[in-house]
C-alpha cells in the first residue's frame, strides 16, 4: 500500500503510535503484531460512544427521551449488523453476547438437548469451539493433515457414518494459530445434505473478510455465526450470534432474567420472542455501539484494500523468516492463498516465551506466545503425540510456540522491524556455531 494511504489508515486508530519506554532506547513507537488476540479501538468508535454517553439511558425500559434514543440506537445497531451480514430478518436474528466464547458456550446449551446427539468439529478449533461441547453430545473431530490444514474431504464420511445422526457441524472459519481459511461453503453444503446445520466459529474471520450469512445457493448458507468485537477494532466487552430465528424462537432461553417475558405467573411464564427472549438484564449498549461503528470503519475503509494490505505484508513477512537460519516456521508456508495474516514461529534454542520477552524489552513489539487456547492443534503442528505429551511437558512444560499477527493498520516499515529484531536475537542469545 502507498505510504500515504497507510498513514491515513493508522490515523484512524487510538493509540497505536504512543511511544512506550524500551530500556536502552528510551521511548519508542511500539509494534502490535497480536491483533489475533484483541485490537486497538477506532477513533470513530470513541467519539461515537462518547455522543452517546451524554443520552445515555434504560433500553427498551423507559419513556423519557434518553431511554428512548438508546432503545432506538440499539435496535438500529441490531439491523445494521444483520445487513452487514446479508442475515434477512425473515430467516435470522442476532443476539449480543460478551464474546465468541460466550456465544459458542450459549448455543451449546440451548442447541445441544439429547447426549447422543452427534456433533462434528476438528482439531483446529479454539478451545471455544470444542470445550463448549464436550460432556453435553458426542462430540467427533475431523482431523488436519501434517500441513495444519482441516481434512475437510473427510467431513462427508463422517456425514454417511453417522447419517441422521449428527446435528450439527461447528467449525473456526479462519485459525487463530496457523490463520488458515476453511472452506465454510463447502462444509455447509455437506452438512446440509445429510440434514445438520453448520456453526461457524468467526473470530478470527470477520475482521478479515466480508461474511454473509447467504450463501450462492441456499444449501450453502450459514445457519450460526459467532464473533467478537474486540478482534475488530472495537473492544468492549460485545459479541454476537448470528442464527436461525426460527430455532432461537423454539428453545427455551438458557439465561433467564429480567426483560425476556411477556408475563409471569405465579407459576410459568410466557417468553418473547428472540433475540429479547435471549437477551436478559441490561444490556451492553456501548459495547454494541462500538461493535456497530467498528463495523461502519471497516466498511469505509473496503474489504479489498484490508485484504490486499495484509496479503502484502504478510508475504514480506513470511519470506523473510525463512531467511533467517534459527526459526521454524509452522503450516504451509508456500501456498499462502488460504492464509490470513498469522505466522506461528519457534527459534531454535530458545523458549518460546523467552523470544516473547525478548521481542517487547528489546524493541517494543508485542506477539503472543503459547498454545493460543488451541492445544490440541497446535501440538499437533509440533508434531506431539497425545500419548508422548506428559513426557514432552514434564522435560519442555507446557508445548507452543510464538504467534505474529497483522491488523489493517500494520506496515512493512514494522515487518522490517520485527525481521531485524529477530536476527539480533539470534545473533545475541543463540551459541555461537
Amino acid at each position: 500500500m502507498h505510504k500515504t494511504n497507510m498513514e491515513k489508515i493508522r490515523e484512524l486508530f487510538v493509540g497505536i503510535d504512543k511511544k512506550i519506554e524500551v530500556e536502552g532506547k528510551g521511548k519508542i513507537v511500539p509494534i502490535n503484531f497480536d491483533n489475533a488476540a484483541t485490537t486497538p479501538a477506532f477513533k470513530r468508535v470513541l467519539k461515537r460512544i462518547l455522543e452517546c454517553s451524554e443520552m445515555y439511558g434504560s433500553i427498551a425500559r423507559g419513556d423519557g427521551q434518553k431511554s428512548q434514543f438508546c432503545s432506538d440506537t440499539y435496535d438500529e445497531c441490531r439491523k445494521y449488523i444483520m445487513n452487514y451480514f446479508n442475515a434477512p430478518e425473515d430467516l435470522y436474528t442476532a443476539i449480543f453476547t460478551d464474546n465468541t466464547t460466550m456465544g459458542l458456550n450459549r448455543l451449546s446449551n440451548i442447541l445441544i438437548k439429547d447426549r447422543e446427539d452427534i456433533v462434528i468439529t476438528t482439531r483446529m478449533e479454539h478451545h471455544s469451539n470444542d470445550l463448549p461441547w464436550r460432556g453435553k453430545c458426542n462430540l467427533k473431530y475431523l482431523e488436519v493433515d501434517e500441513n495444519g490444514r482441516v481434512k475437510v474431504d473427510e467431513l462427508e464420511e463422517l456425514l454417511i457414518k453417522y447419517c441422521g445422526k449428527v446435528k450439527y457441524v461447528t467449525i473456526s472459519g479462519a485459525s487463530n494459530v496457523t490463520g488458515y481459511l476453511n472452506d465454510i461453503r463447502k462444509v455447509a453444503k455437506l452438512t446440509h445434505k445429510y440434514g445438520a446445520h453448520i456453526i461457524v466459529d468467526g473470530a478470527q474471520l470477520v475482521a478479515h473478510k466480508k461474511v454473509s450469512m447467504l450463501g450462492v445457493k441456499s444449501d450453502e448458507n450459514i445457519d450460526y455465526l459467532v464473533f467478537s468485537a474486540h478482534k475488530m477494532y472495537a473492544p468492549f466487552g460485545c459479541g454476537a450470534i448470528i442464527g436461525l430465528k426460527e430455532t432461537f424462537n423454539y428453545y427455551p432461553p438458557d439465561i433467564v432474567g429480567g426483560g425476556i417475558v411477556y408475563i409471569v405467573r405465579d407459576e410459568g411464564q410466557i417468553y418473547l420472542d428472540t433475540p429479547e427472549k435471549n437477551e436478559p438484564g441490561t444490556p451492553n449498549f456501548f459495547g454494541v455501539v462500538a461493535m456497530t461503528q467498528a463495523m461502519k470503519d471497516m466498511e469505509r475503509i473496503g474489504f479489498k484494500t484490508i485484504e490486499d494490505n495484509e496479503k502484502n505484508i504478510f508475504s514480506k513477512l513470511l519470506e523473510g523468516m525463512k531467511n533467517i537460519a534459527d526459526v521454524n516456521l509452522y503450516g504451509d508456508c508456500e501456498n499462502i492463498d488460504d492464509r490470513l495474516g498469522i505466522m506461528v514461529f519457534n527459534i531454535n534454542g530458545m523458549n518460546y516465551e523467552e523470544v516473547g520477552e525478548k521481542l517487547a524489552s528489546i524493541r517494543g513489539i508485542a506477539v503472543r506466545e503459547g498454545g493460543f487456547c488451541a492445544h490440541p492443534y497446535t501440538r499437533r503442528l509440533l508434531g506431539i503425540k497425545d500419548k508422548d505429551l506428559d513426557e514432552y511437558i514434564g522435560k519442555n512444560g507446557i508445548p507452543g510456540m510464538v504467534r505474529a499477527s497483522l491488523g489493517i493498520y500494520n506496515t512493512e516499515k514494522e515487518v522490517d522491524i520485527f525481521l531485524d529484531t529477530i536476527e539480533y536475537i539470534c545473533r545475541r542469545y543463540l551459541p555461537k556455531k
